[in-house]
């Protein structure tokens, strides 16, 4: 009788710790890594001839908003078809718990605009099911969920501060009474006793430069707006438990007070942090140098403060049906909310012109020239002679401002052109910089968001193509361990990241010659009839999570292994 249930025979092994890679078998049995070792094929119900290929642990993604997605697409994709086999979920302070049954509709339009997930697909798919309040009521709905990936719960500051002091007095800016502290503390508290792991908030500062990230109706989220107390009430009850990490990203006109109110958090916490996020601009190289500098004079402290790397240069497919990302403008703001009908009027109206031009958002994390957005799709005839071009070539032609070219032309299409804004990360010998630093964990996918915009879960395929195969800046020890067990680290994953025996069998084996980022391709398959941008991948030969294959040669098998890490275990 066969031993074990499965074994990956004569792989490259990279095991995620940066030790050298060498060839070898990987039995399992029970989900876990029994053994690594020389294994006969007839000891294993299955074999998996792994000759020829790269053997390496399942990839995490720390930076996601499946939250919703999870209701739907067990596989978390685009992940899930890029070797994730984890992710973290409540990040940046959004979420769905906890939420009062009366607020269950708004706490979905939360969502609509900071995070582009269609309001449509959340209300076919995850409003039926929602039957939860508190967050533990929440994660045994996602135990019970088909997955075919692991989640790693964080409570998300938002639905916290609604759920305490309601949703619109959460808005207002004013300070938390002393109770309404010890309510969120409690709430904290009992999320992680059910076995969350930290918390999150997004803290754009609307008087900051870059609160790009708005509320349905274009006002600031709450958590923008929240009090540096609060944060550290949070950070204390980590603390206190001596367990759990934060997620947050701040932004405000005096980053050497933002530094300062992640070390305190740090250091009242002892926790691990997450700050989101390094990302190297070409107009503005000083600031990723100043934050990796940063970086690292916390780690000389001894404070385990971590910049998650924006390592994938995906731009932005858009058009202004949906577009909400010039949100740090006030006029683009007000100009791009509303109906469809409303955006085209107030986009088309003379009067807002001069506004919308004042208030270009030549600086936004979003595009670093304005001017050199492209013009990819036309819907009339007479107007496909713009596409391919950017705005600042077709703004020659036509004798226009740019700004007016792009308006003119969008309101006479129903506001269905399609542009493209290139990633502010183009000179790769910037980017070298943010990839030589070895702390720096990759991504970031915003997974489950933006939907119809971005295609950034696909980092880590991109990583290795590019970073490894191509540029070869990195050995695939360095990528791996970056992509696994760096971030599980950070993140407080306790048994995964790496392959080791014992260890839960989340595993990718690839073809690095044949792997590959497919093209974008629009993808029709969200509930509600809506539609998201994809890329898939080419290359990746089988995709484990926890023993059982969920992809072969990029097509799904259907199994649903995942599962939800309570306290950062799988047990």
């Amino acid at each position: 009788m066969a031993e074990y249930d499965l074994l990956i025979k004569n792989g490259m092994v990279i095991d995620g710790t940066r030790a050298p890679r060498f060839v070898d078998d990987i039995a399992i049995k029970d989900g876990k890594i029994a053994k690594i070792g020389r294994t006969q094929a007839h000891e294993a119900k299955q074999v998996l001839e792994a000759d020829g290929l790269i053997v390496a642990p399942g990839f995490i993604d720390l930076h996601t908003h499946y939250d919703a997605q999870i209701f739907w697409d067990p596989y978390l994709t685009l992940s899930g078809w890029h070797g994730i086999t984890s992710v973290v979920i409540g990040n940046c302070g959004f979420g769905f718990a906890p939420v009062k049954p009366k607020d269950r509709e708004r706490a979905m339009l939360t969502m609509v605009r900071t995070e582009a997930i269609p309001y449509k697909a959340m209300e076919a798919a995850m409003a039926p099911k929602w039957d939860w309040e508190t967050y533990p009521q929440f994660m045994q709905t996602l135990d019970r969920l088909p997955k075919g990936v692991n989640l790693l719960p964080t409570v998300p500051m938002n639905p916290v501060l609604g759920y305490v002091m309601g949703i619109e007095e959460s808005k207002t800016g004013r300070m938390p009474t002393d109770a309404e502290h010890a309510e969120m503390r409690r709430i904290l508290h009992e999320a992680m006793d059910a076995g969350a792991h930290g918390w999150s908030a997004q803290r754009l500062k609307p008087d900051g430069p870059s609160s790009v990230q708005r509320d349905f109706d274009g006002s600031p989220m709450n958590t923008d707006i929240m009090h540096d107390e609060t944060c550290i009430e949070m950070a204390r009850v980590l603390g206190e438990r001596g367990e759990g990490h934060m997620e947050l990203t701040l932004v405000s006109w005096d980053p050497k007070q933002d530094a300062k109110h992640f070390e305190l958090l740090a250091e009242i916490s002892r926790r691990p942090m997450m700050y989101q996020a390094v990302a190297t601009q070409d107009r503005y190289p000083h600031r990723h140098r100043n934050t990796i500098k940063w970086l690292e004079r916390c780690r000389q402290k001894g404070l385990r403060i971590y910049g998650q790397g924006v390592t994938t240069d995906a731009g932005l497919t858009f058009t202004f049906e949906d577009w909400n990302l010039f949100d740090d403008s006030d006029a683009w703001r007000e100009a791009t909310t509303g109906t469809v009908a409303e955006r085209r009027e107030k986009l088309g109206d003379p009067r807002r012109r001069e506004a919308l031009k004042a208030q270009m958002p030549r600086e936004s994390l979003i595009t670093s020239y304005f001017d050199q957005i492209v013009i990819t799709e036309c819907a009339k005839a007479e107007n496909k002679k713009f596409e391919g071009l950017t705005l600042r070539q077709a703004a020659a032609q036509s004798g226009k401002d740019p700004v007016d070219t792009m308006l003119d032309l969008a309101v006479s299409e129903d506001l269905k052109t399609e542009f493209f804004a290139p990633a502010v990360n183009q000179d790769m010998s910037l980017m070298k910089e943010l990839i030589d630093n070895p702390a720096i964990p990759f991504g970031v996918s915003d997974g489950g968001a933006h939907t119809k915009f971005l295609t950034a879960g696909r980092f880590p395929t991109e990583g290795i193509v590019k970073y490894c195969r191509e540029y070869g800046w990195l050995t695939l020890e360095d990528i791996h361990w970056r992509l696994s067990a760096l971030p599980a680290f950070i993140a407080g994953f306790k048994d995964r990241g790496f392959l080791r025996e014992g260890a839960p069998a989340d595993i990718v084996v690839y073809d690095l010659d044949k792997l590959a980022v497919k093209p974008i391709e629009i993808a029709r398959d969200l509930p509600g009839g809506e539609w998201r941008r994809v890329q898939k991948a080419d290359g990746y030969r089988w995709i484990l999570v926890n023993g059982e294959v969920t992809f072969h040669d990029g097509e799904c098998t259907g199994a649903t292994p995942g599962r939800l890490l309570r306290h950062g275990a799988g047990a």
